[in-house]
């Protein structure tokens, strides 16, 4: 599979995040949370909280800080960049995908999965 448009450049102000959908090699729907961090550069994470499924697009704006996201539940961390968790409660990475921004749309690839702790 290749990089899908999922929004345009400009449906995002930094600091922000959106939830989206995207079909995955297999057919099947995937929940990604595509976040704009405060630097103004794109990430694409599973929109998933790995401590208790909760969608981290739920939470409000407020939740992007830096390069991590806040889920709204219990306070996990996400780093933007790994997924790692920055403490407890969450202990697992979510699934961070592929995300590049072409003439002013955003594209995401959720076969491309990122390795937990590259950079």
């Amino acid at each position: 599979m290749s990089l899908v448009r999922v929004l345009a450049e400009h449906d995002l102000e930094p600091g922000s995040l959106r939830a989206v959908e995207v079909r995955g090699e297999d057919g099947t729907l995937l929940p990604v949370v595509v976040v704009r961090a405060e630097d103004g550069g794109y990430h694409a994470l599973g929109d998933e909280c790995s401590h208790q499924s909760v969608l981290l697009s739920e939470g409000d704006d407020d939740a992007v800080e830096g390069c991590s996201v806040e889920c709204w539940l219990h306070g996990s961390r996400f780093d933007l960049r790994t997924g790692r968790p920055s403490g407890p409660p969450a202990v697992s990475p979510v699934p961070v995908y592929r995300c590049e921004v072409s003439d002013g749309d955003v594209l995401v690839d959720v076969d491309q999965r990122q390795q937990a702790g590259a950079a």
